[in-house]
Order: structure tokens, then sequence, then C-alpha cells
């Protein structure tokens, strides 16, 4: 029975897929040999609307390549449909600020071209985004400002995308009645047009509240009537999401068997669009049914295969590479905005030179003007390069202190509970296994302590990138406590602060609380030094903090020991503060951190 299920699941992609690649080759057709530029757009609109929710990267190039085109023929309304696309790709990779980047230019465009329909689907993407992150609020917001739009253009099915699409929140909200009316009423609207995507999805929707309410058998009836159409339409990435509904219903009736055989069959078709996210979902459900069966090894294996799509969906090195795109974007941009400003210049020049030939005295008068106009622009060009280089610096430093929250936050409420549960299952088990000598209670005492550890080392690791104490007490507390931790035997540390009663502004003590941190374990890393003293004081300058330790020191001459990542994060979070920094250290004399920031 099951694999004749496979077989139709492939038969009905491969159907899909050939049906798909003509549509896509015609596509292309258009493009490359179409001169009717009208044509063109839609020809590019319609293959990124089919490569978004399937093929994410080429979704990407094609809109770029078609924005191009589109800006070049002055096409803005293309332009914004376009972007708005490329987030709905960046959306499903995961990569979630390069999806707020793009909906948001794509809202910016659309709105002056007064594109009313596509601005409300846009719209419809950036609430979703929020509801995603559960800001709920700002989604709402959004969700309200679609629902205006398609309302007053009497857009029944912009109207009922918008009723399921903000029901969700309603959910989240855990305001199910509310959630199941918005998607009644848009049910009725899909209805009454005979849209069959629009009806499955309204009953989809339905059937998440009716499992969230644990009314198994309404959720289950639901689901087989979205299944039943969505066979129908051959839609690939809808049945993806209806399996995995499914399964999701089986294992909450504890029908483990079921559950599996549809998040497999939910898997096949989400490996082949590489939907990451709904990937990552399925292998932490599959994970708990194998925990539940006791089969500890497959649900690790599982656990791995969550958190490595997870891992590649969030971790700190594409959030910084998303700002580092930003930052590449606004430079490119500036520069197109001086090279036009530079072929000003140069036209200028030209009716200088032909009012020099005219007359002294207006050439002199031109030539002064020019000059105070070019010394002008070239200052307002020198700050707004230093306001962007700034920007950037702040998102890079934001990205790292939200991924740090983030990864604390996992850390403690994923692996964190998962190794207290293994501790707990494990003194549940001391009763019930008959030991036959004192040498396997030993083993077992010694495997029930090495959790016990691993729970605290993972409860140190997650304090030590998010402590609590900078969040609830202040940059003082947050030190006090950080030095704590460190073992006396390893190094004395002394602390001194002063004036620092009232807290500062977030941003502030972050940046101080990392840098402070960043000296200490250099001091511990490489100083070999046994005391250390730190003062951090604050007077009507603004703070003032040294770190001053006994170790061996270097020579803080040679530049070459400042091209380090360490030193040179230390300079870059001091220098975002408007603050300065200086090292003061010889050979076997120990070294000396100043640090003062003005609070502006």
């Amino acid at each position: 029975m099951k694999k004749n299920i496979y077989h139709t699941i492939l038969f009905c992609c491969c159907f899909l897929s050939v049906q798909a690649q003509n549509k896509v080759d015609e596509y292309k057709k258009i493009i490359a040999q179409s001169t009717n530029k009208k044509e063109v757009s839609k020809a590019y609109i319609s293959l990124v609307d089919y490569y978004s929710i399937k093929k994410f990267d080429s979704c990407i190039f094609f809109a770029r390549e078609g924005i191009q085109l589109s800006t070049i023929n002055k096409d803005f309304t293309t332009v914004g449909v376009l972007q708005k696309n490329i987030g709905k790709a960046f959306y499903f990779k995961g990569t979630y600020d390069s999806a707020a980047l793009y909906f948001f230019k794509s809202i910016e465009v659309l709105e002056k071209q007064q594109a009313m329909v596509e601005l409300g689907y846009a719209l419809n993407e950036l609430a979703r985004l929020f509801r995603k992150k559960r800001e709920l609020e700002k989604a709402l917001n959004y969700y309200d400002k679609a629902l205006n739009i398609f309302t007053n253009l009497k857009d029944s099915t912009g109207i009922a995308t918008i009723l399921n699409e903000s029901g969700v929140v309603y959910e989240y909200q855990e305001k199910y009645e509310e959630a199941i009316k918005k998607y009644e009423a848009s049910l009725a609207i899909q209805t009454k047009k005979n849209d069959s995507i629009g009806i499955s999805y309204s009953l989809s929707f339905i059937a998440g509240v009716y499992l969230i309410q644990k009314k198994y058998e309404l959720a289950e009836k639901y689901n087989y009537q979205v299944l039943a159409i969505r066979k129908q339409l051959k839609d690939s990435f809808a049945l993806a999401l209806t399996y995995a509904d499914m399964g999701s219903i089986f294992l909450e009736r504890k029908e483990y068997a079921k559950a599996i055989e549809n998040f497999t069959l939910s898997n096949n078709i989400a490996t082949s669009i590489r939907y990451s996210e709904l990937l990552s979902s399925t292998y932490l459900q599959l994970s708990a049914i194998a925990n539940n069966q006791n089969n500890f090894k497959e649900a690790y294996t599982y656990y791995q295969q969550h958190i490595q799509l997870k891992d590649s969906i969030f971790n700190l090195a594409s959030t910084q590479a998303i700002a580092d795109i930003a930052t590449k974007y606004e430079t490119a941009k500036k520069e197109t905005q001086i090279q036009q400003q530079e072929f000003e210049i140069k036209k200028r020049n030209f009716w200088i030179i032909g009012i020099i030939v005219l007359s002294i005295l207006l050439s002199l008068l031109g030539y002064s003007f020019y000059r105070r106009y070019k010394l002008k622009k070239e200052k307002q060009l020198q700050e707004e390069i230093f306001k962007q280089q700034e920007n950037a610096t702040k998102a890079i430093l934001e990205a790292e202190e939200n991924e740090r929250k983030r990864i604390a936050r996992d850390l403690h409420d994923g692996v964190g509970q998962l190794m207290s549960a293994a501790k707990m299952n494990l003194s549940a088990l001391e009763a019930e296994i008959p030991f036959a000598n004192n040498e396997q209670k030993k083993v077992y005492e010694k495997v029930l302590q090495l959790v016990d550890d691993s729970c605290k080392e993972v409860r140190t690791v997650s304090h030590n990138m998010m402590p609590n104490a900078l969040l609830k007490a202040g940059l003082a507390s947050a030190i006090r406590e950080f030095l704590n931790q460190i073992d006396i035997r390893v190094i004395k540390i002394d602390l001194y602060t002063e004036g620092l009663n009232e807290r500062l502004d977030i941003a502030v003590e972050t940046v101080l609380y990392r840098v402070i941190q960043e000296c200490v374990n250099n001091v511990i890393k490489h100083a070999e030094a046994n005391h250390l003293d730190i003062s951090l004081i604050k007077d009507v300058d603004g703070i003032s903090a040294t770190i001053e330790d006994n170790g061996k020191g270097f020579d803080s001459s040679n530049k070459n020991m400042f091209e380090g990542i360490g030193l040179k994060n230390i300079k870059t979070r001091v220098e975002y503060l408007k603050g300065t920094v200086e090292w003061n250290s010889d050979k076997s004399k120990g070294t000396l951190v100043a640090i003062h920031v003005p609070l502006l």
C-alpha cells in the first residue's frame, strides 16, 4: 500500500514537472525573443512567481534580471512586483532580514506607482513575515492596510486572502473562534468564486485550528478534503504542507505509523523543491516520534537533521552576510549618485570655461561659485559616507546581539530542556534497574552525573551569550556576575564601580559588556596573569573603564599586534559608541586597556 502511494506521488510530481517545464520554457522564449515590452514584463512576472515557491535561487536570479530590464524600460510597477517575489523567495529560504528588505523596497515602489492590487499583496507578504517572527501587532497593522486596499477595490480574491492570512495571528493569540470566523468568511468567498486553490487553503487553516483544539476527527476530516483538492490540482508545494499537517494530526493521536508515512511523503516533496523550513519542522516531529518509541538513536539522527537545517537558515554568518549585502547595495546606490554628480560637475565646468572666454569678471565669479559648490558637495558626500559606514557597523553589531540572543534561547529552551528530560528519565529508571553489582551502579551514577554536568554547561554557555543580569540589573551587575564565574584559582579579579546606579542605554551597556568580556578573556588566554584590576566609573564626561593585569604583556608599539580579530572587535565596538580605546603594554610589565565613552 505504502509503495503504491509513493508511486502515485512520484507520477504526480513527474506529470506536474512536465507541465511546469512547458510553461517555464514558454516564458523564457518570450523573454528571449519578444520585442513587446509589456509581454516581456508579464513573462518575467509569471516566471518569477512560479519559481518563488519552488526554486528560490532561480526566482532571485530571474527577478533581478527582470528588474534591470524593467528599470531601463521605466516599468516600475513590474520592478515592485519582482522585488516582492525576491522577498518571497528569501522568506521560504529562511533568510528573513533579506526578505524584509525586499518587501519594503517593493512597497515603496508600488506606493509611488499607485499600483494598489500589487501593493496589497506586498503588504500581505510583509505581514506574514512579522507574523512568523511573532510580532503580532505589526503583522495585524499591515494586514489591515492590505484589507483596506482590497475592500476599497472590491477585490474579493484579495479580501479572502487577507482573511485567511490574518486568521493565523488570532490563532497565535489563542483567539480560536475569531480565527475560525475569518477562515469561514474566506471559505464562503472562495466557494462562491469556485476557486479550488482558495478553498483548499481556507479548509487547511480551519483544520489547523481544530488540531490545536485537539478536535482530531474534525481536523482529519478537513485535511482529507484539502488533500483531495490538492491532488486534483497537482500542487506539489501545497501537497507537502498538507502531508505535514496530516502527520501532525496522527502524531497527536499517537498513531505513529500513519504519522511517519505522511511526514515521509511531505519530506519527499519538500526535498525536491528544497523547502528547508518545512523539512526542519518535520524532522523535529519525526525525532519526537522516535523518542516516544524509545528509538533514541533514530531520534537523535532526526534531531541532528533538524538542527542542521535550522542552523543553515539561522546562523550568525548568514546574518552578517545579509548586513554586508545591504551595505553593498547602499554603497552601489551612492556610487551611482556620485557618478551622476561628477557628470554634473563636468558639465558645469564647460559652462564656466565659456563664461571665462566672454568675461573675466563673470569667470571669476563663476569659478568662486563652483569652488564653494564643490566643497559643499564633497562635505555632504563625506558626511553621507560616514553615516552609511556608521549604519553598517550598527547593523552588524545589532545582528550579532540578536543572533546571540537567539542561540542562547535555543540552547536554553531546546538542548537544555532535552538534557533535563534525559536526566529525569535516567533518574526515574534508577529504582527499576536491578544492578548486578556496585560497579554497574557506579557506571550508572557516572552517566547521570555526565548528563547533569551537560545541563549545567548548556545553562552556563546560554547565560554567557546573553546574561540575564545585563537585561534586568544593568552593566555593573552583569560584569560582576560574569567575573564571579571565573575560578579565583586561575586569576584573582578586583572590580570597582562608581556612578552606575542608574541604567544606561541598552546599546551602550551591551557594547561595554562585550568589550570588557573580550578583554578579560584575552587576559585569561594570553597574559599568563594571576591578578586583574577592573574599574568602571561614570561621571559627567561619560564612562571610563580600565582593565589592568600583571601578565607578560606585549609590544603595544607593534601595529601588527592589533590585526587580530579580538582587538579589532574591541576597537570597532568602542568607536561605534563614539569612544576611544588605548593599550599600554610592555613585555613582562603587564597590560593596561583604557576606554572612554562619552554619554551624548
